[in-house]
């Protein structure tokens, strides 16, 4: 081959090569790197619900509390090593993923469905679930109802175009029972409905009917139904663009988890950094690499527990006995009490 065409092939096969490595480069975009974004601001971005008794409010202090918030508050121990390092930014439910999505946000804490089609066609994920919930029922004391198949005849307050809107229909339906939707379009619509007497019953997830409760005159007449009529299970939320920050906020829900299952608490925590048992010892970070091998400490887990304490410490303040709600754990109980909450192990 006479060099002028070998030249001309060599430079035809250099631009063929720099063009398939482009056009790999567009197809495989880079992580988004959030764990070192969040450890070279020092803080952690975390979005929450304008306001839900519970899971996330905040006081004319402007001091936030709640499941949410402290969820957010045992990530930031684990990468940063303070809970306190964190901003809550309150959202709506129409700009809450946009937020995420634009990085307005590291991480949505903000009592979540976690769906399909939020997955694929949002392009996000949800790395734990952290609260089980469903859409119940509550009523008057005095109508004497003990389960929802004995609601029918009712006029049921409910939001319009949403998927509890879809579930009432679909459970009415299904067990055979005739009922008056009265739709309105928010839930402060519903509950000065209920309040007025336009409806009997209330639905929405049962988490924030117990917060509602709290909003009548007298809570205590009134009961929310043991029954579940469909699934919500409630997730953090953050891009699916970023497998190790998946991984490290999947890993702070299952530390909690597992600290439960340990018996590790908030208080017994120093006690549990000189056990001489192996899973004990690997969860609070006195054997192996775990931590490093996500970008963390050694001691991350034992930071988020020394923070938040283990779940039911997180679930008893905010929801359960200890609050002012009173939700029972039910199937957010851990496996080994009758749950289902069961985390994959650390080792």
């Amino acid at each position: 081959m006479p060099a002028s065409q070998i030249a001309a092939f060599t430079r035809t096969a250099a631009l063929a090569a720099g063009l398939a490595g482009a056009a790999l480069a567009l197809a495989a975009p880079a992580a988004a790197q959030t764990l070192k974004a969040v450890k070279d601001r020092g803080t952690l971005n975390c979005g929450i619900s304008q306001g839900v008794l519970g899971f996330s409010t905040i006081d004319d202090k402007g001091v936030a509390s709640g499941f949410d918030v402290d969820f957010c508050r045992a990530v930031a121990a684990a990468v940063l090593g303070d809970p306190t390092k964190v901003k809550f930014t309150p959202l709506s439910t129409t700009d809450r993923f946009t937020a995420l999505k634009s990085g307005q946000i590291d991480i949505l804490s903000r009592n979540s469905t976690w769906t399909m089609s939020r997955e694929t066609e949002l392009g996000l994920a949800f790395p734990v679930v952290t609260y089980f919930d469903g859409q119940g029922f509550l009523l008057p004391k005095s109508r004497n109802v003990l389960s929802a198949v004995e609601l029918t005849g009712s006029k049921v307050c409910v939001q319009a175009g949403t998927t509890t809107d879809d579930n009432l229909a679909d459970y009415f339906s299904a067990n055979g029972m005739k009922f008056e939707a009265v739709k309105v379009a928010n839930a402060a619509e519903a509950l000065a409905a209920y309040k007025a007497g336009t409806c009997n019953v209330l639905s929405s997830d049962i988490s924030q009917l117990y917060g509602e409760r709290l909003k009548l005159d007298v809570p205590t007449d009134h009961l929310v139904l043991p029954d579940v009529i469909s699934k919500e299970p409630l997730a953090p939320v953050v891009r699916n663009d970023d497998f190790q920050w998946f991984t490290v906020v999947k890993w702070v829900g299952f530390a909690l988890i597992n600290a439960e299952e340990a018996g590790i608490t908030s208080r017994n925590l120093p006690d549990a950094m000189k056990s001489t048992k192996p899973d004990v010892r690997r969860l609070v970070g006195q054997d192996g690499n775990f931590g490093q091998q996500i970008g963390l400490s050694r001691d991350w887990a034992a930071a988020v527990i020394k923070a938040v304490g283990n779940y039911a410490e997180m679930f008893e303040r905010n929801l359960g006995t200890q609050s002012r709600l009173g939700i029972p754990r039910g199937v957010n109980q851990n496996w080994l009490t009758g749950g289902i909450l069961f985390a994959p192990p650390i080792r």
